[in-house]
């Protein structure tokens, strides 16, 4: 099946301009669900990273882009992560942040916009920044983005020339990833869409694979 909606092309777009260095690696799988829903699960990889994990899960209707992109250890840098989710026509959800693996660590970057309020699922401040970018948006609106989301890249850009980390102490991202599976909502998508087997599979395997790493 084709991705007929293919709203966040321009998005991705940005982001191999941005890093151009992220190559495929391997496909951790592709599966196809209910209401003709295809989920592809890559991991991409590139020096100064451990691994950019990207999932798609597309039909017809609705079109949902997850990238967590997780630098080597030793340079205490965030994580980057983008959610943009396109459930249908009038429900977009569009989330893209410095997510630091520390607890409670506050991470802010002078010059790029402030949260003006929390978000359900998103808590400034513990793994989450204060520049946490959320807009609620339609289809034909999801590109009046791009500017903010080729800026935030930009700016992780520098963070890692400057760092250029190359440490791989995936039990930096263990406590990171326990926090990140206990509040994201996704399994309950996953398994209403591709069974609970499959749900928890991705959970524990590939969306938080660290989540039991030995520190």
């Amino acid at each position: 099946m084709t991705n007929t909606v293919d709203l966040w092309v321009n998005y991705k777009k940005v982001l191999d301009d941005v890093f151009p260095e992220f190559k495929f690696d391997s496909r951790w799988c592709e599966w196809h669900g209910r209401d003709d829903l295809t989920l592809t699960a890559d991991i991409f990889t590139a020096p100064h990273f451990i691994k950019s994990r990207r999932v798609d899960i597309y039909n017809e209707k609705s079109d949902i882009y997850n990238n967590v992109i997780y630098p080597k250890t030793g340079s205490n840098l965030p994580c980057f992560g983008m959610d943009l989710m396109g459930f249908f026509e009038q429900k977009v959800i569009i989330v893209f942040d410095f997510q630091h693996p520390v607890e409670k660590f506050v991470f802010s970057v002078d010059g790029l916009p402030k949260a003006e309020r929390d978000y359900r699922f998103f808590e400034m401040g513990n793994h989450f920044s204060e520049n946490i970018f959320v807009r609620y948006c339609k289809f034909d609106e999801v590109d009046q983005y791009l500017p903010e989301f080729r800026e935030y890249l930009e700016t992780y850009r520098k963070m890692v020339d400057e760092a250029q980390p190359t440490g791989e102490d995936l039990g930096f991202y263990q406590d990171f990833d326990i926090y990140m599976k206990k509040l994201d909502p996704i399994l309950g998508y996953m398994t209403g869409n591709f069974g609970k087997d499959k749900a928890d599979r991705m959970m524990d395997e590939f969306f938080f694979s660290y989540a039991d790493e030995k520190k």
